[in-house]
């Protein structure tokens, strides 16, 4: 099958291997965390902290984590960073076996998490197209994400499961495990050049290097006008999704904790969908169209939620919302490891990874705000039309037409 394709490249496939068992790592990692926060502290706040915890620092470094990309070999990067993880998993582990663990030792385990994420991500984008030949590129995209959302779908029931039979060490000693077998994975890969290599070390200047590609850009209308609609949707359709929907549940439809698994069950099946669809094909032609066509499906996926239907109308919803935003995604990766020259993609993934994220917290509390003030669904009404407006804004860039 077209979808497998890539694996066919040993290279792609350790990675890839690697980075599917850290991601089942990570889902067992995150519902371990939370009950342990829960049984330990009994507070939502706590929890909220640990996640600032981990963001702040990843937005803080981005930037210079995409220069690193750009100048220092990126599978030895990314070998670094597993192993990084792999040391301080360990160590909380080893201090919930012996019951020592407190909450700002996990404070201190999530700056590291985050801060590890600056340079890991943008690493792994930049490395599929070293490794990977272009008409594979598009097999590797899909099967990336087709790996974390099963991992994300499944992981959670495992880890679940571990918890309640082994306790929360158990799950966290597994994460441990993850990263250390995707180190292992990662020995095997050839190191590939640093794009910047040649460049003498006197010549490499830090605000210079974020400036080239802050210029690449800025250069291109395709880039800056996503990345733009890009933050904006997560404060349009997130917001509402990540605060909102369990008010829409409980206050509006009556529903009940299940009706919420539900969705992101939904969500998560209509993402595996979508990655399996597009990445049958080896050669996206009409990007622009269709990942805007993807972005204006979104919008009406979060209409959906309050339309009449009920149950039926969010199970149809997140199905629709999943399917739309595997598209999005995956055009969205491809194109910057095609289009982007090979110097410029890790400061450019940086850039991309930044502005998509940056909005997140203001989307949340102007979300929670309006739920509190004028009711839930009004906010997905909003949500909704919002989206769609702003996709139809992009579609209407010769830009964003012409995206092939």
């Amino acid at each position: 099958m077209k979808l497998f394709s890539s694996l066919r490249h040993r290279s792609f496939a350790l990675l890839w291997g690697g980075q599917t068992i850290s991601s089942l790592g990570d889902s067992l990692y995150r519902v371990a965390l939370a009950w342990w926060v829960l049984e330990k502290t009994g507070s939502a706040t706590a929890m909220g902290t640990v996640l600032i915890f981990s963001m702040v620092p990843m937005l803080i470094f981005l930037l210079i984590g995409g220069v690193a990309v750009d100048r220092l070999p990126r599978v030895r990067l990314m070998l670094g960073s597993d192993l990084l993880r792999f040391l301080v998993s360990g160590a909380v582990a080893a201090m919930a076996f012996a019951n020592v663990l407190e909450v700002w030792h996990i404070y201190i385990a999530s700056v590291v998490f985050g801060f590890v994420d600056a340079f890991f991500q943008p690493a792994y984008v930049a490395t599929v197209p070293d490794i990977t030949p272009r008409e594979a590129l598009n097999s590797a995209n899909a099967l990336t994400s087709l790996s974390r959302q099963l991992t994300g779908t499944v992981g959670p029931a495992i880890g679940a499961a571990i918890v309640a039979l082994g306790g929360t060490p158990l799950a966290f000693a597994l994460d441990a495990g993850s990263f250390l077998l995707s180190a292992l994975f990662l020995l095997p890969i050839p190191p590939v050049a640093a794009p910047r290599a040649a460049v003498p070390a006197t010549e490499h200047n830090l605000l210079r290097e974020l400036r080239e590609g802050l210029q690449a850009v800025l250069a291109k209308p395709w880039l800056w006008v996503t990345i733009t609609l890009a933050a904006l949707g997560n404060v349009t359709s997130g917001g509402p999704l990540a605060v909102s929907l369990p008010f829409l549940i409980k206050n509006t439809l009556h529903g009940s904790v299940e009706l919420l698994g539900l969705s992101g069950s939904m969500i998560s099946l209509g993402q595996v969908l979508g990655s399996v669809w597009l990445g049958r094909i080896p050669r996206l032609h009409r990007r622009g169209l269709i990942a805007y066509g993807g972005l204006l499906a979104s919008g009406l996926a979060v209409l959906l939620y309050v339309l009449p239907g009920g149950v039926i109308g969010i199970a149809l919803g997140a199905l629709i919302f999943g399917a739309s935003l595997a598209a999005f995604g995956l055009i969205w990766t491809t194109t910057l490891q095609e289009m982007v020259p090979g110097e410029l993609l890790g400061r450019v993934s940086s850039i991309d990874y930044l502005g998509s994220f940056v909005l997140i917290p203001i989307g949340y509390a102007l979300a929670g705000w309006a739920t509190d003030w004028f009711g839930a669904p009004l906010v997905f009404i909003i949500g909704g039309v919002g989206t769609m407006v702003m996709a139809l804004l992009g579609l209407a860039h010769p830009a964003i037409r012409g995206l092939d």
